[in-house]
């Protein structure tokens, strides 16, 4: 026979209490004890992993805030959909949030929960019936907004923000977008022609679209220039957002812009390509860090947003 097979004589071995190991007490969970801040709580996370990896996002969100650096926010319209813009505007309102960069869909569900209070049709029901995406107030007002917005100079964002905001609906609080125009936080907005509803309206316009999100993705790329310091959180966006990053990176690098040491976070439910590479690892290659934070939208950013306003003291 070619082979010989081969047994465990003569195995040299190593004594546990000397052998390298990733695990400790000292990284063990603590108990919570009931009546607790939520400083207490997040400490008895265990010191490992994803435990370690949520002390730190939330630490250099603080750092980059008390030391005036820029916090940019990129999101998916996930985010919207889980219920989750109260805590976006009031990180803006609290000047925590400095920017926001959200895809085509997140304008769609950010106006139809400030126009009707509701959002999310039910894909599968409407499809059969060619109805899915024929809402007749979102196609109309979003394509005449930005169609207004794009002949005045404007941005898809501030458009949209800025009809939001000065409207009658009755649940115009509830949008990122007006909340940027209240606050002065730039909300952009980067389009895929094709992927969104909006663009099978009869209200649509191609050229004033493209010109809209041109220029929301050269205001997003001001942003970009200036996270030095700072911190840019990927939520729930898989490739618009991480590939928009990181154009404008390498614009804003290109151009002279030093954005070398700054923190980047992915945070999803499940982890993909191009957020990791175009968000976590790329960009700070050269001095940054980067983090990844797996988990649903809906309990991940409360967590986050929690030891934020702790942290800050209000």
């Amino acid at each position: 026979m070619k082979f010989k097979p081969i047994g465990p004589e003569g195995v040299k071995t190593c004594s546990l209490k000397e052998r390298k190991s990733k695990v400790s007490l000292e990284g063990l969970c603590g108990l919570f004890s009931k009546g607790g801040s939520f400083q207490e709580f997040i400490s008895t996370l265990p010191h490992l992993l994803a435990g370690n990896t949520l002390r730190e996002v939330i630490g250099a969100i603080l750092d980059a805030t008390r030391a005036g650096k820029t916090v940019a926010m990129g999101m998916g319209a996930h985010v919207i959909k889980t219920g989750l813009s109260p805590i976006i505007i009031d990180l803006m309102r609290r000047g925590v949030v400095n920017a926001v960069a959200m895809n085509g869909a997140g304008i769609v569900h950010d106006f139809e929960l400030a126009f009707a209070g509701t959002t999310s049709e039910d894909v599968e029901d409407a499809l059969s019936t060619g109805r899915f995406g024929m809402a007749e107030e979102t196609g109309t007002m979003i394509n005449e907004a930005i169609k207004r917005g794009a002949r005045r100079g404007l941005g898809m964002g501030e458009s949209v923000g800025r009809m939001i905001e000065k409207s009658d609906f009755p649940y115009r609080d509830t949008s990122i977008l007006a909340a940027g125009t209240r606050y002065g936080v730039p909300v952009t907005v980067h389009v895929a022609m094709g992927t969104d509803i909006l663009h099978i309206h009869p209200a649509v316009d191609g050229a004033l679209t493209g010109r809209a999100t041109l220029k929301d993705f050269r205001l997003f790329t001001g942003v970009v220039a200036t996270l030095e310091g700072g911190v840019f959180l990927n939520v729930g966006s898989a490739v618009i957002i991480p590939e928009v990053f990181l154009k404008a990176l390498t614009l804003a690098r290109n151009l002279g812009h030093r954005v070398k040491r700054f923190t980047t976070v992915n945070m999803d439910f499940i982890q993909h390509y191009r957020p990791i590479t175009n968000v976590v690892r790329r960009p700070t290659m050269e001095g940054g860090r980067g983090y990844t934070l797996t988990g649903h939208h809906e309990i991940m950013l409360p967590l986050i947003y929690a030891g934020i306003t702790e942290g800050l003291g209000e």
